[in-house]
């Protein structure tokens, strides 16, 4: 196995995120989210397609119809069709308050939707949690207000949910009831020290452990279930943003990265900023990735 990290292909992204393998198709799939659109990367074929989208894609789940996510776009969750990109509005997203826009997300264990959103104009923390049941209710998760949520995971019994306030270098960790969403025992799972950068997309392994995108660090960290640091993987670029298993035995790492916020200098000595990259596992397999709704 090798440990070479390459791009998947010669796009770039100003803010590659909320990266998904899909299993059953055997594509992987994330957004841009500055640019509105929805990329998708064959592995088989190395086929490399996008979908424009009316407005920023914060993040999205699989769901039990293979042509269908359900996405959260900047003020809205909708059911999005992959095969003529029709929308189909289901709720709106912090309506009130025009400064926010959704974030990071990813589906519980039970089919349940959780995600949040991010405070675009300022530092206050008026950003939120929420959890869009497999049966179509949007309710507010009891957990702090955030100013930029990340990191959004859940442990392989899907009784922990892992999450984070970007700024504050913090991953938390609570009891989560999948059935009910229901939170409990909220506390910090691991610190991200000075000088690194901070925490941002997160993914959990079938042994339970915590891979973490470190934006700003140029590193992938896997962190135990007691919240140490496993091993580290250096990227090529500053700004890693997201984490995900990919391929038929789930043992290689996706990793999105971002360009957003970097000056030319910075980008011309590293061109890759943006790219999507893979990397085999040093340790570990994915799970699959849960899917939005009942299955039958």
């Amino acid at each position: 196995m090798t440990n070479t990290i390459e791009p998947i292909s010669t796009s770039r992204h100003a803010l590659g995120e909320g990266v998904v393998w899909d299993d059953r198709l055997g594509v992987l799939r994330w957004t841009d989210i500055l640019a509105s659109k929805l990329w998708q990367y064959d592995p088989v074929s190395s086929d490399v397609r996008h979908w424009d989208l009316p407005s920023r894609l914060g993040c999205f789940a699989l769901t039990q119809d293979s042509d269908v996510l359900l996405m959260a776009l900047e003020k809205q969750l909708v059911r999005f069709d992959l095969r003529n990109s029709a929308i189909e509005p289901l709720a709106a997203i912090e309506p009130e308050l025009a400064g926010t826009r959704s974030n990071d997300g990813r589906c519980d264990r039970h089919g349940n939707f959780v995600f949040g959103t991010i405070n675009e104009r300022g530092k206050e923390p008026i950003a939120s949690f929420y959890r869009y049941s497999a049966s179509g209710q949007l309710t507010t998760l009891a957990l702090p207000k955030a100013t930029i949520t990340n990191s959004i995971c859940f442990s392989p019994d899907g009784d922990t949910l892992y999450f984070c306030d970007t700024p504050t270098r913090r991953i938390m960790a609570c009891d989560y009831d999948g059935a009910t969403g229901e939170v409990d025992r909220i506390h910090v799972f691991a610190e991200v020290p000075e000088p690194f950068g901070t925490p941002d997309g997160s993914t959990i392994d079938s042994d339970g452990f915590l891979w973490n995108a470190e934006w700003g660090a140029s590193r992938v960290v896997r962190y135990a279930p007691d919240g140490r640091v496993d091993c580290v993987i250096e990227m090529p670029v500053s700004q890693p943003s997201c984490v995900s298993f990919m391929g038929t035995q789930r043992d290689r790492l996706a990793v999105t990265t971002a360009y957003a916020d970097l000056n030319a200098d910075d980008i011309a000595k590293q061109p890759l900023h943006g790219a999507v990259f893979t990397v085999a596992a040093p340790r570990g397999r994915g799970l699959p990735e849960s899917r939005y709704g009942l299955a039958y």
